[in-house]
């Protein structure tokens, strides 16, 4: 059993910035890779940023220049650093552990781009 734990989501006005986090415990010896991923509402699911074990970053291209994704192999941790927020930003926040042959998720966390 894999437990991925997030925060940092909230309200937030346009051009402000937020930090999430999330906290990886249990049977995490094999992750390969870490993420964000987000759900706007009345949409599907999307990607919005994945780091590999050496730190290799991905982005989606509506995040790139704005927002930047950053792990603590010793903590077990990923970090997402969102600059210049804009209210399409707004959508449920998953953290996602990446494992040979499944994915873990996180509960979410709501982030709002609103004035």
């Amino acid at each position: 059993q894999v437990q991925l734990v997030e925060s940092g989501g909230g309200l937030v006005q346009p051009g402000g910035s937020l930090r999430l986090s999330c906290a990886a415990s249990g049977r995490i010896f094999n992750i390969y890779a870490m993420g964000w991923y987000r759900q706007p509402p009345g949409k599907q699911r999307e990607l919005v940023a994945t780091i590999t074990l050496a730190g290799s970053p991905n982005y989606a291209d509506f995040v790139k220049g704005r927002f930047t994704i950053s792990r603590d192999n010793a903590k077990n941790s990923v970090y997402l650093q969102m600059n210049n927020l804009k209210p399409e930003d707004t959508a449920v926040y998953y953290c996602n552990a990446r494992f040979p042959g499944t994915d873990s998720w996180g509960q979410g966390t709501q982030v709002t781009v609103s004035s």
